[in-house]
């Protein structure tokens, strides 16, 4: 998966930019890591009992220049992209998963399209 402008979680319909307010102190506020290379990455687990589980993840990773960004849910160990909605705990992987992508409207990290 490349960086793009203009995202999407596999089988959704709302698209995601990047806030053009976004700032490297918001990524770290709400949990992003800088890695090695200046990108930054944020994984979240869809179980909302556990963060620990098994469970599919939210990843987002932003490159360094704050410009383009990916988006997408992976299995457990993020090797494999995957579509939340549907199976048997598409509810309240969606729930879990429109929550994180709420939260990271609010902090002005991404745009809903």
């Amino acid at each position: 998966m490349a960086y793009t402008e203009v995202a999407k979680v596999l089988g959704a319909q709302d698209s995601y930019r990047l806030s053009p307010e976004i700032k490297r102190y918001s990524l770290r506020d709400v949990g992003f890591v800088e890695t090695k290379g200046g990108k930054f990455q944020l994984e979240r687990s869809l179980d909302p009992n556990t963060p620990f589980g098994q469970a599919f993840k939210l990843k987002v990773v932003v490159d360094a220049s704050l410009k383009k960004f990916k988006l997408a849910t992976v299995t457990a160990n993020g090797l494999k992209e995957v579509n939340v909605f549907t199976g048997k705990n598409a509810e309240v992987n969606v729930e879990q998963l429109n929550f994180i992508l709420a939260d990271l409207v609010v902090h002005n990290i991404l745009v809903k399209l």
